[in-house]
């Protein structure tokens, strides 16, 4: 079962988090959908999800995401989470897995440019993250390991003579 990982973390008697039970009502703009959930947990984070399927595929990232080019970012790869997770915000009580407060820190949609199993190269129309973006895993024949970074790709100019470079 594709979210088996995500419910064996949580005990949906005591988190308002979605158990996956439903469908989440996907954008009809153009691309799949995308959120960042800003999560003050016991550390402070940023969790980016992007739909794949009746999913959202997964990453928690330290720091703020760029808006920038040039800025990298570590994006651990985490449990998959169900669609309607695109719309949680609240508050993960204590002593439950993830608790602290999640809020919804940007939106959207995106495409998908390129993908690889060990790199997506997506263009993201949200309200704070706009433009082609990367996700690269850092040790690509390594199963086990989750370690990825994300940035900001250059845009290419009218010209195409700068097309994106991984």
């Amino acid at each position: 079962m594709l979210l088996a990982k995500y419910k064996a973390k949580r005990n949906f008697s005591k988190t308002p988090e979605p158990s996956g039970g439903t469908k989440s009502d996907s954008p009809k703009a153009k691309g799949l959908l995308y959120v960042i959930q800003k999560h003050q947990a016991s550390h402070l984070h940023w969790d980016l999800r992007l739909q794949e399927g009746d999913v959202l595929a997964s990453w928690a990232i330290p720091k703020e995401p760029p808006v920038e080019e040039g800025v990298r970012r570590l994006a651990v790869h985490v449990e998959d989470h169900p669609l309607d997770y695109a719309n949680f915000e609240g508050t993960i009580p204590e002593g439950e897995y993830g608790a602290g407060t999640v809020e919804i820190w940007d939106r959207g949609t995106y495409l998908p440019l390129e993908q690889t199993p060990a790199k997506k190269i997506i263009d993201l129309e949200g309200k704070r993250l706009v433009g082609p973006y990367v996700l690269l895993k850092l040790k690509p024949g390594m199963e086990a390991d989750r370690n990825w970074l994300f940035f900001k790709l250059k845009r290419k100019s009218p010209s195409g003579k700068d097309a994106p470079q991984v």
